[in-house]
C-alpha cells in the first residue's frame, strides 16, 4: 500500500471528521505532488459530511464557498479547505455549473475532476484511492482527462490551458484524445476571464518548459488568447544573426532566461513586433528596423488585455524597449545606459540581452559574448564603487537647490538636477555637494 506523509493538521482534520462517522480524504494536487516527491503548496480535503456538519466539528471555520460545499477550517492561523463530495450539474458558460449536488460517494466526486493525476484521494486508513489510473499516467508521464475529455473541457474551458500548463510544469505529454478535444474546443477560451488566463499563462512560461507554449500554438490555444504569437510562428528570419523563425527564437529565448515572471514575459514579447516590421533587401536578407518600439507598444497592449498589474507592465515594456539598445562598453557608456534604461531594471536588461543572444545563430557569437561580459563587468564596478547613476545618488537634492539658490519648486529644479546628473555621469569625481551647488549657480546665471 502506498504511504503518503500527511501533515499533522491534515491528519487531525481527517480523523476528527471520520470519528464523527463521515468519510474524509486529502485530495487532488497535494496527492499528486506528494507522489512526485514535491512539497505541496496547500492541502485540500474532501468529505462525505455536509458543510454544516463540518462546521459543527471545528471551533473556527470560514464559509469560503459554502454554496459549492467548501468550508475553510482554521487551525493555528493556517486555513484548510474542506469540500463536500459533489456532482456538478449542467454547465452553462464553459465555467460555472448551474447547480452543485452533494453526494455521499467519493468516486462520483473524483469523476468531475480535470485530469487523472489530479483525481486521486488518500487517507491513512484506506490508503490511495486511484480509480482513474493517475499513478499509471504519472509513470507514463501523460496528461489525460478523467473520463470524456470533451465533457471535461466543456465544463470549464480553462482546463484547456491547464492541460498545457501541467505538461510544461511536469515535462509530460498530452494524451491523444485529450489533445483532440483541445483542438475542437480551444475557441471556448473566449468565454474565460483575462485574469484566469493570465494566471495559467504565467505558470506555463515560468515552468521548466516555457517552450511548451509551442503546444498551445499547435493546439489552437494561442490563436484565441494571443494571436500575435501565431504571427511570430509564421515569420521567417532570413538573417545571419538568426537560425530560427521569430516564434521559435522567442521560445528558445524564454528557455535561456531564468524562470522569473518579468524576464520570461520580456522574452515572450521582445520580438512580438517583428512580423509587422519585416523588410527584405536586394540580397534577400530580412531586416526588422524599429521592431523594439513596435514590440514595446504591442507588449503593453497584450499585457493590459490580460489584466497584468501596472508594475509588471512597466518593467516588461521597458525591457522590451531597450532589449536591442547598444550599450557602449566604457564606464561612462554604462552609466549613461543605466540612467536611460532605469537603475531598477538594468541588471535584468543584461539577462535579457544574454538570453536573446543565446537564442540566436552562432554568427559573431564570440564578439557578442565578450561585449556583454565587458558591460557586465563595468556595471559591477560602478555598483561596487557606488558611482552616481540616478538622481537618488546625486550629492544634491531639489531641497538643497531651493535653500541654496532660493529656487521655487517646479520644472526648473528638475532641469538643473538633470544637468548636474549629466556632469556627474561624465565625471563621477564631481559628485560633491559644494561642487554641484557652485555648478548649479553657474548654470542658473546662464
Amino acid at each position: 500500500m502506498m504511504e503518503i506523509q500527511l501533515p499533522e493538521q491534515v491528519k487531525y482534520i481527517i480523523n476528527t471528521i471520520t470519528k464523527a462517522g463521515y468519510e474524509a480524504y486529502a485530495v487532488g494536487g497535494c496527492i499528486r505532488d506528494s507522489i512526485l516527491g514535491r512539497v505541496p503548496d496547500d492541502w485540500d480535503i474532501t468529505t462525505s459530511a455536509a458543510p454544516t456538519q463540518v462546521k459543527a466539528l471545528f471551533k473556527r471555520t470560514i464559509d469560503t464557498g459554502i454554496q459549492h460545499g467548501t468550508v475553510t477550517v482554521m487551525l493555528d492561523k493556517e486555513g484548510y479547505e474542506v469540500t463536500t463530495y459533489r456532482i456538478d450539474g449542467e454547465y452553462e458558460d464553459s465555467r460555472h455549473p448551474k447547480e452543485v449536488i452533494f453526494t455521499a460517494n467519493l468516486i462520483e466526486d473524483l469523476k468531475r475532476r480535470d485530469f487523472t493525476i489530479n483525481a486521486m484521494a488518500y487517507n491513512d486508513e484506506a490508503g490511495l484511492v486511484d480509480v482513474f489510473e493517475g499513478i499509471k499516467d504519472i509513470d507514463r508521464k501523460v496528461i489525460r482527462c478523467v473520463g470524456n475529455p470533451k465533457e471535461r473541457f466543456s465544463e470549464d474551458a480553462l482546463r484547456i490551458m491547464r492541460a498545457v500548463r501541467f505538461s510544461a510544469q511536469l515535462g509530460y505529454a498530452i494524451e491523444e484524445q485529450t489533445k483532440k478535444a483541445i483542438r475542437q474546443l480551444a475557441s471556448n477560451l473566449k468565454q474565460i476571464s483575462a485574469e484566469r488566463i493570465q494566471v495559467e499563462l504565467v505558470k506555463l512560461i515560468t515552468s521548466p518548459h516555457p517552450e511548451y507554449l509551442r503546444s498551445a500554438y499547435e493546439l489552437g490555444i494561442t490563436k484565441v488568447i494571443m494571436p500575435e504569437f501565431d504571427a511570430c510562428m509564421n515569420t521567417e528570419q532570413n538573417n545571419p544573426h538568426h537560425c530560427y523563425n521569430v516564434g521559435e527564437h522567442t521560445l528558445a529565448a524564454m528557455q535561456a532566461s531564468a524562470p522569473d515572471k518579468v524576464l520570461r514575459l520580456s522574452m515572450l514579447f521582445h520580438d512580438i513586433g517583428k512580423p509587422g516590421t519585416v523588410t527584405t533587401d536586394e540580397s534577400g536578407i530580412h531586416h526588422f528596423h524599429g521592431h523594439p518600439a513596435v514590440s514595446e507598444e504591442m507588449g503593453r497592449k497584450i499585457l493590459r488585455r490580460l489584466k497584468f498589474d501596472n508594475h509588471t507592465i512597466d518593467q516588461v515594456t521597458r525591457l522590451v524597449k531597450y532589449h536591442d539598445y547598444k550599450v557602449e562598453p566604457s564606464e561612462r557608456g554604462v552609466r549613461r545606459a543605466v540612467i536611460k534604461v532605469g537603475e531598477d531594471i538594468f541588471p535584468l536588461l543584461l539577462q535579457v540581452k544574454k538570453a536573446d543572444m543565446e537564442a540566436q545563430s552562432t554568427y559573431q557569437r564570440k564578439e557578442k559574448e565578450e561585449n556583454l561580459q565587458d558591460i557586465s563587468r563595468l556595471y559591477e564596478q560602478i555598483i561596487s564603487q557606488k558611482q552616481c547613476v540616478s538622481l537618488k545618488s546625486l550629492a544634491v537634492s531639489g531641497r538643497d537647490l531651493m535653500e541654496y539658490a532660493n529656487m521655487e519648486p517646479g520644472k526648473k529644479i528638475g532641469e538643473v538636477l538633470g544637468h548636474l546628473l549629466d556632469l556627474v555621469v561624465d565625471d563621477p569625481s564631481r559628485n560633491v555637494k559644494e561642487v554641484l551647488l557652485k555648478e548649479a549657480e553657474r548654470y542658473l546665471k546662464m
